[in-house]
């Protein structure tokens, strides 16, 4: 095992690399070009033994992940932001053949307007397709992440394919001491791609189309796939087990960071939930019995595991760096839901924030904190709430202010 320095891209390309993938399908956008740009070069240098092909688009990209699997070969594919939207009828469609690899997703803010920076509303857009989810905070968790994905796509009990993200340049492209486990122990904790009854052969042809279905078997069938995309939270658990046996390092389902004693806590997902560990340090010194619970695996969504650990909790700031416009935050009604029904469940507050990669300071995390408070001894939730300043709004009204001024002057010289 060596330790360098890698960015959130160096670090999924790692993942792939001592995967040991066979396929790498791939079409360029930023953020995430750097993790197909490292993996070319391997393969041309003769490090990797893989064979990449250039796409004209990500929905193609797709395609060709899908139909490579079907074919019994270990598949490997990254996109971000619009590319995965693009690709988003692929996402649904692959899943449904039940075929195992793995898909990095970039997260980046989707438009419009446009922007370059992170939120989590491209990733969430696929909740549904039947793609697993796995959500990292570091570049270390992401290595760790790629490696533990092929063995949850593969596993028996799932065989579905799984989504790795990370967020956009607050990850991908922040570089960070990683530890890179030696390629043959990799080896053996990956394992060898066993792909059941999925092969081709030209000598031998196997018909694995999907049949045009009516409603009962279509529900059936359907349902069978959810059914299996459950059991990914029994496999994730052994999967994390020996990822740790192996390495040293424990990737839970559901990070519980100083929760044993917390009366409060923040919930979120991504890079920044290490700022809230930060606050949560902070606040701790400060005499706060407060602690974060992070969701490392979100589809499947871990519920028993989350109902555990916020058990007995008084208050829960949950933080959404997304927004399901009309709704809310995602990741809020998530847990709502989990927790529905649940005897002393804790009050529940929402915040949007970081939307469009926007920071979110520590001052921003005690005041949730403190309005989270708040709310306990008054037994009453706020509405939901937008993290933004008096001094941003100005710095907005100042930009319609000179967009109505340029508009007004455009009529007039018509």
């Amino acid at each position: 095992m060596k330790r360098a320095l890698l960015t959130g891209n160096g670090s999924a390309a790692w993942g792939a690399r001592l995967a040991q993938i066979d396929y790498l399908p791939a079409f360029p956008i930023t953020p995430q070009t750097e993790i197909i740009e490292t993996l070319g070069k391997w393969i041309d240098t003769g490090e990797m033994n893989c064979r990449m092909v250039t796409l004209e688009s990500e929905h193609s990209m797709l395609t060709a992940a899908g139909t490579a699997a079907a074919t019994g070969v270990r598949v490997f594919a990254a996109t971000s932001s619009q590319g995965f939207l693009y690709a988003m009828e692929m996402l649904y469609t692959v899943a449904g053949w039940r075929v195992p690899f793995v898909l990095v997703n970039v997260s980046r803010g989707l438009s419009a307007p446009i922007t370059l920076e992170p939120d989590h509303n491209d990733i969430l857009a696929a909740r549904d397709s039947g793609f697993l989810q796995i959500h990292c905070s570091t570049c270390q968790e992401v290595l760790d992440s790629v490696l533990m994905a092929y063995r949850l796509a593969e596993h028996a009990n799932v065989r579905l394919p799984v989504i790795v993200n990370l967020d956009g340049f607050y990850l991908s492209f922040t570089r960070e001491p990683v530890e890179i486990p030696h390629a043959g122990l990799a080896k053996e904790f990956v394992g060898p791609y066993a792909p059941q009854g999925m092969t081709f052969r030209a000598g031998s042809p196997v018909s694995q189309a999907v049949a045009v279905l009516g409603g009962s078997p279509y529900s059936y069938f359907r349902y069978e796939t959810h059914l299996a995309a459950q059991n990914g939270v029994s496999a994730f658990s052994e999967i994390a087990l020996e990822f740790e046996q192996a390495f040293g390092r424990r990737q839970d389902a559901v990070e519980a960071y100083c929760m044993e004693d917390a009366e409060l806590a923040f919930v979120m997902i991504g890079s920044f939930a290490t700022k809230a560990k930060d606050a949560v340090d902070r606040l701790r010194k400060a005499g706060w019995a407060i602690g974060l619970l992070r969701p490392r695996l979100l589809r499947p969504f871990p519920m028993e595991l989350i109902r555990k650990a916020l058990a007995g909790k008084l208050g829960v700031a949950v933080v959404d760096q997304n927004l399901s416009v009309g709704k809310g935050g995602v990741l809020f009604t998530e847990l709502a839901s989990a927790l529905y029904g649940m005897e002393g469940a804790p009050l529940l507050l929402s915040f949007i924030g970081g939307l469009g990669g926007r920071d979110i300071s520590p001052e921003e995390f005690f005041e949730m904190a403190a309005v989270t408070r708040k709310a306990v001894e008054e037994g009453k939730a706020p509405p939901p709430r937008l993290l933004y300043t008096e001094e941003e709004l100005r710095e907005v009204r100042k930009l319609q202010a000179i967009a109505h001024v340029e508009r007004r002057e455009l009529e007039a010289g018509r």
